[in-house]
């Protein structure tokens, strides 16, 4: 299997960086505005990607597994993009000094493929949208994020 990893620090509580991860809200202000759904454990969350223009270019359905407060929270993806299918994605979160750690996943891909590599892109660029959300209050969600090729 093979997974995505990133770290990122961001100045703030832990409590902060929770609620940005385990809340439609949150998720809503750094990774696509249009997430709707239930964040509860075996809730599912839908989120859909669109162009400026509002043409919608994706959607993935995922379901919550864990929401550990100031932990981890934990996704299970169900639909989307067939790579996604049956991958999850890991926030383990801890306190250091004045930064809450974010050590990121996305893992159990079945293999190494060039979507991956694109995936694994974007997730840098969502984790700085999450840093950016929680530090200023203002993250850069889909359809604002930064555009890295033509897959979005």
């Amino acid at each position: 299997m093979v997974h995505i990893n990133h770290r990122v620090g961001i100045k703030a509580p832990l409590q902060k960086v929770y609620e940005a991860l385990a809340t439609i809200q949150g998720i809503a202000g750094w990774w696509t505005q249009d997430t709707t759904g239930k964040s509860e454990i075996g809730g599912t969350i839908v989120t859909r990607f669109h162009t400026l223009e509002g043409t919608e270019i994706g959607s993935m359905h995922f379901t919550a597994k864990t929401l550990d407060p100031e932990k981890k929270v934990r996704w299970e993806f169900t639909a989307g993009p067939p790579e996604w299918i049956g991958t999850e994605v890991i926030f383990d979160l801890h306190q250091d000094g004045d930064y809450t750690i974010v050590l990121f996943s996305h893992r159990n891909w079945a293999e190494e493929v060039e979507f991956k590599s694109h995936c694994s892109m974007k997730w840098a660029i969502f984790m700085l949208s999450l840093k950016q959300l929680v530090e200023t209050g203002q993250g850069k969600p889909s359809p604002h994020d930064i555009k890295i090729d033509n897959w979005n």
